[in-house]
């Protein structure tokens, strides 16, 4: 396993490399380079000023061999294939990390108003710059999965959206996604990630569907910093995720149910680690990521927004893989997700 610091200081300061399959700013915090990192799958902030780089798939910093092997995820070939009315694949789903592919179902989200809009997202921009199509119908996708599956060994799926007016927020679309990739591919766990919708019988129709696990994504506990960071989002209450995440738990089981916890947005670390206890007590896996400011975004119009020093995030990272394993919750036990594929997190090189 790559030692956690080295871990932490990619996460942070990326690495210098050209690769194939890469995420560009999108519905969430990353814009990353896919690799394997001594075989486990990472993304990792493609950077020309990093002081790491490779020769030939050896790790070096500032010119020093670490001693670990990074090789760059290869371009899956179902990238090649077109649906019958010519839309690409690849603007359908995209391969993430070494073995997930992954899709926002609706690229346009209610809350993307400038003084609404999450300060850390850029969903619409890909779809502005043409690298997706607006909504993913139910057979486009199963035709993906079914050709991913077959064609590039694609071991999960992640279905998320971006957030409608709609009293489900989304969710039932999610649903309607999930049913007709189960019928071309069965055996493809999926995870779906929304909103908490409004009736929180839907989650139950989620997993009627076949989902087999759910993101229910909040980004911070803290209400002052959801404020500043998501002015749209933050109108619904803690209360209500709460709420969704225990009837989750409930309808997909314990350690199924996972919710993004950024670090890096000004919120205490103590406080922090303290609120990734709460979840870890319903049988919620907090999802411990770095915040880091990306184009396209309007992190820029946030005071202070700066991706967290490694020591912080070492720190956050580390206490809660400790309450996850002493929980019994690990990452990889989940069916789908995230925390399952866990490459955009140091969770899983700290045993979480």
């Amino acid at each position: 396993m790559t030692e956690i610091a080295t871990r932490v200081d990619l996460a942070l300061l990326g690495i210098r490399v050209e690769v194939p399959v890469r995420r560009r700013s999108g519905a969430g915090p990353s814009d990353d380079g896919h690799v394997l990192i001594g075989g486990a799958g990472a993304a990792i902030p493609l950077r020309w000023d990093s002081p790491y780089t490779l020769r030939g798939d050896r790790l070096l910093l500032e010119g020093t061999d670490l001693g670990v092997t990074v090789e760059p995820v290869r371009r899956p070939h179902f990238y090649d294939l077109s649906t019958a009315d010519g839309v690409s694949y690849e603007k359908i789903a995209r391969l993430h990390g070494k073995d997930v592919l992954a899709t926002t179902v609706v690229q346009t989200c209610i809350r993307y108003a400038e003084d609404q809009r999450c300060r850390f997202c850029a969903i619409e921009a890909s779809l502005e710059a043409g690298a997706t199509i607006a909504v993913k119908r139910p057979e486009q996708l199963a035709e993906v999965a079914a050709a991913a599956v077959r064609l590039d060994g694609v071991r999960q799926m992640v279905m998320t959206t971006g957030t409608s007016a709609g009293k489900d927020r989304g969710a039932r679309h999610l649903a309607r996604c999930v049913r007709a990739v189960k019928q071309a591919v069965p055996q493809l766990p999926i995870q779906v990630q929304c909103e908490p919708p409004g009736d929180p019988a839907v989650l139950s129709e989620l997993r009627d569907a076949g989902a087999d696990s759910i993101g229910i994504h909040v980004e911070s506990l803290d209400d002052r910093v959801r404020a500043r960071w998501m002015p749209g989002k933050s109108t619904v209450p803690l209360s209500e995720y709460r709420s969704a995440w225990r009837e989750a738990v409930r309808v997909f089981g314990r350690n199924q149910v996972s919710t993004y916890l950024l670090v890096g947005l000004g919120e205490d670390p103590d406080e922090l680690v303290s609120g990734a206890k709460e979840l870890i007590r319903m049988g919620v896996y907090p999802f411990i990521v770095p915040f880091r400011p990306l184009a396209g975004t309007l992190a820029v119009d946030v005071d202070g927004a700066l991706a967290p020093e490694p020591e912080r995030l070492e720190a956050v990272t580390r206490a809660v893989a400790a309450e996850l394993r002493r929980a019994g919750m690990l990452g990889v036990a989940q069916k789908a997700g995230c925390a399952a594929c866990g490459a955009c997190s140091v969770l899983q090189s700290a045993g979480g």
